[in-house]
């Protein structure tokens, strides 16, 4: 039992000025609810996928399904779970829906997500590169 964490306090203190100062800045809790409704929304890989493919351009729900090996009925689901979080809008031309990121915000998070992802494989592949080199 007497294993201490490395990432934790070892001792108890409250700086109060820092603690006023985050304060400041945190939003209010029902932005803090719909902003972790979002992140939540995206933890779907069909739907990341979903919105990468709009970043590119408009598709309907066929072109949608055939690009995710999916139903329509599966990818209309996605659909809508995206549309609730005002993520994607549709319009109707005759019989057929298309689908379109609904603003750039939505394309801006999306490429602000994938590059933090790409910097962190980033970073692990130059770490080993550097762990083989010295143990070569």
């Amino acid at each position: 039992m007497g294993h201490k964490d490395a990432d934790v306090c070892e001792i108890y203190y409250v700086n109060e000025a820092h603690v006023r100062s985050a304060r400041r800045v945190l939003s209010p809790e029902r932005e803090i609810l719909s902003l972790a409704e979002i992140f939540r929304t995206l933890g779907d890989p069909t739907r990341v996928k979903i919105l990468q493919a709009l970043s590119v351009e408009e598709l309907c729900v066929c072109d949608l399904a055939k690009l995710l090996g999916i139903s329509e009925s599966a990818t209309s689901h996605q659909l809508r779970v995206l549309r609730s979080q005002k993520l994607v809008r549709f319009r109707k031309e005759g019989k057929m829906a298309f689908y379109s990121l609904d603003d750039s915000h939505i394309d801006s998070l999306m490429k602000e997500a994938l590059r933090h992802v790409r910097e962190g494989a980033d970073q692990v592949r130059e770490s080993t590169e550097r762990i083989r080199e010295s143990a070569g």
